[in-house]
């Protein structure tokens, strides 16, 4: 048995499949834009996080990165935001005026008996 597969003859007036290939429109090695929509939140630093999401599409690859990880970040701390409650005030602190003295040291004459 032979599995070797037969070769066939390419017709010397057949053009070449280099120059059949479609060019694309515009070069693969260039960014080329998503354009995902980003639909408003109402939350000011949600939505320009969002926006900040949209400079990827003008930066190559090894760009988005750096975007990504700010855009994360705003909004971890917008999310972080949302997670502090308001608590009571803080205790005023006291003026000068105000403060105690400090206690007085034992008397010298004092003696421990064990």
């Amino acid at each position: 048995m032979n599995d070797s597969v037969p070769e066939t003859e390419v017709p010397a007036d057949a053009p070449a499949a280099e120059e059949d290939a479609a060019e694309p429109a515009y070069d693969l090695a260039d960014p080329a834009p998503l354009d995902v929509p980003r639909t408003p939140t109402g939350d000011a630093d949600v939505d320009a996080a969002l926006e900040r999401l949209g400079d990827v599409d003008h930066l190559a690859t090894d760009g988005h990165v750096e975007v990504y990880e700010d855009v994360h970040g705003g909004l971890r701390d917008a999310l972080t935001a949302l997670d502090t409650r308001p608590g009571p005030p803080a205790p005023p602190v006291p003026s000068p005026a105000h403060r105690q003295p400090p206690p007085k040291p034992y008397p010298q004459s004092y003696r421990h008996r064990s």
